[in-house]
């Protein structure tokens, strides 16, 4: 989700709230404590010099239980960030503290918003000789016809 997303969703919510992975929701007394602009600059293994932006949002659990995010509260956080930090419509990148800090992207289900975990991957593959998956299929999908079958000494098998 891209941070014009959330700024166009918030005006519609009565309420902020987050569901993580296993199907839990973040407490409600949950704070943002961070909202920037993280630049990741790197090189990948196959020498690629890469650069990645994402808005980074930090959620985080303090004791104050009578604490709740309203959805105009983080629109104004969101606002102030933009117009202090010079934030650029990205996609968001939310930390969130469980064992560890997990980093997750952002989605929206029409009456909550949803951490969806990041995964690794190699951004090179081709250099580093991993071979891109086959597809699979179940021989019961191919149906009958012409140019479907295979026959002895056809060259298609």
């Amino acid at each position: 989700m891209k941070l014009s997303e959330i700024k166009t969703i918030l005006p519609t919510l009565d309420n902020v709230a987050f569901q993580t992975p296993d199907g839990s929701f973040v407490p409600e007394h949950f704070h943002v404590t961070e909202v920037g602009s993280v630049l990741k600059h790197f090189i990948d293994c196959g020498g690629t010099i890469r650069k990645e932006t994402v808005v980074n949002f930090q959620l985080w659990n303090a004791d104050d239980y009578e604490h709740r995010l309203k959805p105009g509260k983080l629109l104004n956080i969101i606002r102030l960030s933009e117009e202090k930090l010079g934030i650029e419509d990205h996609e968001i990148e939310v930390e969130y503290q469980s064992g560890t800090i997990g980093k997750y992207d952002l989605d929206f289900n029409g009456s909550h918003f949803v951490l969806i975990p990041k995964t690794t991957a190699c951004l090179a593959s081709d250099a580093c000789g991993i071979q891109p998956g086959k597809t699979t299929i179940q021989l019961t999908q191919l149906s009958p016809g012409e140019g479907n079958s295979c026959e002895p000494g056809g060259n298609c098998c």
